[in-house]
């Protein structure tokens, strides 16, 4: 085989194990990569480790320019909940939580400060051998800590933060049957005559969660203060991939200049941000699953980050609210928790189904997964839509293949010239690619013809491997026989090695290089690509195999319509 007729194989081959290596990278020294985790501060730090911090006018504050009260978001004129240090706290399960238990969420709630400390998802099973323990969102325990904490700071008044104590009406909730919407209601009260009700709404086939607060202000001065949500966490020991596959674990902020900005804890560990932004959200996202803090619409919001002593927190706070004396008013928040399913994210906030992370080719990956979708609305089953969306992407680039195919066919054709040539010319190098060009020239061949639609077609696949890999609704997806999860590899390893065979088959179709060192390659490829795909997500492994399948039988009928002078 010529050198000319090998370069689209190697290049193709090369841009998948470049990529490849590029994710490892990625997950062992780029951002958010694995690390130990710190040690863990729990909240049982007394309450002057909590006002507010200082504020600037934009941008980012020095990492650690901290004031008395390092982990309240940045407001003005902020003081202790009630000018008084809360005792220590004992560990949340310790202290009488609140369980609340829907079609969709599980969420135990500690009543210091309505802290959410642990929210589990029903309707995704930690893996498929154990349908009946739900995947784990949030939590504080096991060496884990990602919890959402929230709360109210006073301009110059009392209101109670994340570390004051709440009395909870109840300790056990449960949407009841036949009902949509269920309210957990805890109480806080001040000497001085403010009452502030802190309620979580919940509902029906919902992952939100919204945070209202009641102020009855019947004390003689107006009360005024600012509703924050702020997410505390751990970095975890595990990045989120999955094998060798990288996902990016960590904070991202929305704003209209910037709809999807990632702030890794890197970031975070470097400076402290302080921005007002309206219209936007901050997001904690891993490997299909979120949450999100979003605030009121079209309002100026101040958003944060901090690290501080190993943990990290990254959060928002609302403008101030002014109740008057003998009046009352109410402040409110949002919380989204659950799986990174388009619908429902959009449904939540206008532009949170970014947080299904695509990378640089989001705008080539969205299409596809609409079609995907699309696909998957009739079919019902992703398997089968994976493959007619792999038919239809084939069919969309059959011209292209059809000019790779052609080309190389009749490259191929020429092989007996093209080594005439080699061997008259081995001692002059110029005077051989010469001779070449001319023979080229003369049969109306490009020698690039074979390599360019290839170039071309790398960036579908690409991201086409992003939409598998972050598509939630393939995770513990069946498709037929021992393949019950399209997003964990084949547990019988048939599929690679499948996919393997096919690669073996489409260079059966070439003959056999002249050169040992190309052959040798040649006949190495299939195995390196066998061992790369053997611990992939199967949904990915299976495009591979019929994009591969259809490209053989492509190549097949193209080149035997060549070979025997046929026009195509």
């Amino acid at each position: 085989m010529p050198v000319e007729q090998l370069r689209p194989i190697l290049l193709i081959g090369l841009a998948v194990v470049g990529f490849l290596l590029w994710q490892q990278w990625q997950e062992d020294y780029g951002p958010g990569a694995r690390r130990e985790p710190a040690p863990a501060v729990r909240d049982g730090a007394p309450a002057r480790d909590v006002p507010g911090a200082g504020r600037t006018t934009s941008g980012r504050a020095p990492a650690g320019a901290a004031s008395e009260a390092p982990d309240l978001p940045p407001a003005a004129d902020v003081p202790t909940s009630s000018g008084q240090p809360a005792p220590a706290a004992s560990p949340a399960r310790d202290r009488g939580v609140v369980e609340v238990r829907t079609d969709t969420l599980a969420v135990r709630i500690d009543p210091r400060g309505g802290t959410i400390r642990q929210v589990s998802l029903p309707r995704y099973p930690v893996s498929i051998e154990e349908p009946d323990h739900p995947f784990v969102l949030m939590d504080d325990r096991g060496g884990l800590v990602y919890v959402a904490e929230s709360g109210l700071v006073g301009v110059e008044a009392p209101a109670p933060n994340h570390h004051d104590v709440l009395t909870p009406e109840r300790s056990d909730y449960q949407l009841a049957p036949g009902t949509d919407r269920l309210d957990v209601r805890l109480h806080w009260e001040d000497e001085s005559g403010v009452r502030i009700a802190k309620v979580f709404e919940f509902a029906r086939d919902s992952y939100e969660i919204g945070v209202r607060y009641e102020i009855d202000n019947a004390s003689s001065l107006p009360w005024t203060g600012q509703a924050y949500g702020q997410y505390r966490r751990v970095p975890p020991a595990d990045s989120g991939g999955l094998g060798t596959i990288y996902t990016y674990t960590g904070a991202v902020l929305s704003s209209p200049d910037k709809p999807y900005e990632k702030i890794d804890f890197d970031d975070m560990e470097s400076e402290d941000l302080d921005r007002e932004v309206r219209d936007g959200w901050i997001a904690m996202i891993q490997h299909y699953f979120a949450s999100a803090w979003i605030p009121p619409r079209s309002v100026p919001v101040r958003y944060y980050t901090k690290a501080l002593q190993g943990e990290f927190r990254a959060g928002l706070i609302v403008p101030p609210l002014t109740v008057a004396p003998g009046t009352s008013g109410e402040t409110r928040l949002k919380l989204y928790a659950g799986p990174k399913v388009q619908a429902r994210l959009e449904a939540a906030a206008p532009g949170l189904k970014r947080t299904v992370d695509y990378g640089w080719l989001f705008f080539i990956a969205q299409p596809l997964y609409v079609a995907l979708e699309f696909i998957h609305g009739y079919v019902v089953n992703w398997g089968w839509s994976i493959i007619l969306l792999t038919c239809l992407i084939k069919l969309a680039f059959y011209h292209l293949s059809a000019a790779s195919y052609r080309s190389m066919a009749r490259m191929r054709k020429l092989s007996p010239k093209i080594q005439t040539l080699r061997d008259r010319h081995s001692g002059d190098r110029q005077k051989m690619n010469q001779a070449m060009m001319e023979l080229y020239k003369k049969e109306k061949i490009n020698p690039l013809g074979g390599c360019l639609p290839i170039v071309v077609q790398i960036p579908v696949f690409i991201a086409l491997y992003w939409v598998l890999l972050e598509t939630v609704e393939l995770r513990q997806a069946s498709f037929i026989f021992w393949l019950n999860d399209l997003a964990s590899h084949d547990p019988y390893f048939v599929l690679p090695v499948l996919m393997g065979g096919s690669m073996f088959l489409q260079q059966r179709l070439s003959p056999t290089p002249p050169d040992p060192i190309q052959a040798k390659v040649m006949m190495f490829l299939p195995i390196v690509f066998t061992g790369f795909f053997l611990f992939f997500p199967s949904g990915l492994v299976l495009y591979w195999f019929v994009n591969n399948l259809l490209s053989i039988a492509q190549q097949w009928v193209i080149t035997k319509r060549i070979e025997s002078g046929q026009a195509t």
